[in-house]
């Protein structure tokens, strides 16, 4: 260069200002900041629009929400065990005629000891039944037969009102006949209701549905 500037030495002027490089590492970070907010943002709204992730989505049924999982429980406290009902032969019914239509008593129960019931007492009922039962029957047993034998002899008459006594004593029930009494109902009929009260009933949770 010529005038009364001239370059002396071996180095040479920067011809550019220097370069800022703590402003460019600032300006990198903030951008890698922004899209890390940006993509999570994303995820959120991604999150609330398809209602939860799979495994919800998956284990929610009818509308019910997924309880938490918990320890299974045993196979005992899960159900409780099952009362087996019962045979016809293994139960003792008193015939009892509460109406005023004469051999009523022996009739029905000539036709209970053919459908393999045993046979205990047959007479007229006692004066607080005798012409007070307006239904086809009652049938009256001990409290620990509520689930057992008032179950399988209730399949015979299935309109005979069931009612238990706590004073009283044995197994036995009393099969009380009343004015509405038509005769016992279908073997084909009663055999059917007898095999269905005695089949394995479902679990709550097996037979649930609801929440």
């Amino acid at each position: 260069m010529g005038g009364q500037y001239r370059i002396t030495g071996d180095k040479y002027p920067r011809m550019r200002p220097p370069r800022r490089r703590g402003r460019l590492g600032v300006l990198v970070v903030a951008c890698v900041t922004a899209f890390g907010l940006l993509g999570w943002g994303t995820l959120q709204l991604i999150d609330v629009f398809t209602g939860g992730d799979e495994a919800s989505a998956a284990g929610a049924k009818d509308g019910c929400p997924v309880a938490p999982a918990r320890a299974s429980a045993s196979p005992a406290a899960a159900s409780p065990a099952l009362t087996a009902l019962p045979e016809p032969g293994q139960v003792t019914v008193n015939v009892l005629n509460a109406t005023t239509r004469s051999g009523l008593a022996q009739q029905t129960a000539d036709e209970l000891k053919k459908r393999g019931f045993r046979i205990g007492d047959v007479a007229n009922a006692p004066q607080e039944f005798d012409k007070k039962v307006a239904g086809a029957g009652i049938l009256l047993g001990p409290a620990t037969g509520l689930k057992t034998t008032l179950p399988v002899l209730g399949t015979q008459l299935p309109a005979a009102e069931q009612r238990t006594d706590a004073a009283r004593k044995g197994s036995a029930v009393d099969l009380i006949l009343g004015n509405g009494f038509k005769g016992l109902a279908a073997k084909v009929d009663a055999d059917a209701a007898l095999a269905k009260a005695a089949a394995p009933k479902p679990t709550a949770t097996a037979a649930g549905k609801g929440c």
